[in-house]
């Protein structure tokens, strides 16, 4: 039976260290509105110590990184399961996903920010990486989608890029909005409630600007 890893410094890592640590992360910039942490609040946070950020992701930069590709690939796997889907028509396909896009953001409104913050900092192999692994193949999901209904009749045609910007700006805008919700709407929480308003609303204003009727 395998033991309980441990760290070079002979720190022991409990079961379950590196997915909580990543959990953590995310709840706290996610309740911040931040793209940052500091590893005290991490290890207060988890629970654990701070050296198994470096023992699971060499260091900070490595755990953001880490958090990205959790996020983003779990994002990947739901569109590509979606494009891929039969006996939807290209209308439902992209309402469902806008659905999702809402959704999403909604539990990760720092996946936008943090995706820039990562490119900037990384080298351009790394900056290609994420762009070829996470950015582009949401793109040729768009690509597919907006060309299937052209097909069908049921888009008009769009530049799949443009949509793509349009899509991201909508819901990374609304969900990093926190201090103009307080200051102009004395509303200091993304509720439930405001989400799902936000979320027929975006529905409504994108599917009626590519809706071929």
């Amino acid at each position: 039976m395998r033991g309980t890893p441990e760290t070079a410094s002979g720190l022991a890592a409990p079961p379950g260290a590196r997915d909580l640590l990543l959990d953590t992360a995310s709840a706290i910039m996610r309740e911040g509105d931040v793209i940052d942490i500091s590893l005290s609040e991490l290890s207060l946070r988890s629970g654990l110590n701070s050296a198994l950020v470096k023992y699971y992701f060499g260091n900070k930069a490595g755990l953001l990184k880490a958090l990205l590709d959790r996020d983003w690939q779990a994002i990947v796997t739901s569109v590509d399961a979606l494009v891929a889907k039969d006996g939807w028509s290209p209308e439902a396909k992209l309402r469902r996903h806008l659905w999702k896009v809402v959704d999403t953001f909604y539990e990760v409104p720092y996946l936008n920010r943090l995706t820039m913050r990562v490119i900037r900092e990384s080298d351009d192999a790394e900056a290609r990486r994420i762009a070829d692994c996470y950015l582009s193949p949401i793109y040729r999901a768009y690509e597919q989608l907006i060309g299937d209904g052209v097909k069908a009749g049921v888009f008009r045609e769009i530049d799949p890029q443009l949509f793509y910007i349009t899509v991201t700006g909508a819901v990374d805008r609304f969900f990093s909005t926190r201090l103009i919700l307080k200051h102009c709407f004395d509303q200091d929480t993304l509720t439930e409630e405001l989400r799902d308003r936000y979320r027929e609303h975006t529905i409504d204003i994108i599917m009626a600007g590519i809706l071929a009727r």
